[in-house]
């Protein structure tokens, strides 16, 4: 009656998984902290930090979103890879 649980390929938490999951939340953190950045100074352009800090964001988020979406193409095809080669 007791049998060990068969293992499907189910979700794997892996080192690259770690990281593509840090790029994604690493934003959320960021703008969701209002105090680390809710001040006037110091003023770029003439545009307060409040302001500024958020659209470097935006720019931050699209770099991270990328790199995330890589290492996940990256972690993707290395799995494949390996369930191919062991059922050879």
């Amino acid at each position: 009656m007791s049998q060990a649980p068969e293992t499907r390929g189910g979700p794997v938490v892996t080192p690259m998984r770690v990281v593509i999951a840090l790029c994604l939340v690493a934003p959320f953190v960021a703008l969701l902290w209002v105090g680390s950045y809710a001040r006037t100074e110091p003023v770029v352009i003439g545009i307060p930090f409040f302001y500024w800090y958020q659209m470097l964001w935006v720019l931050v988020s699209t770099v991270l979103t990328m790199v995330a979406y890589r290492l996940w193409q990256r972690d993707q095809r290395a799995r494949s890879a390996s369930k191919g080669g062991a059922s050879k």
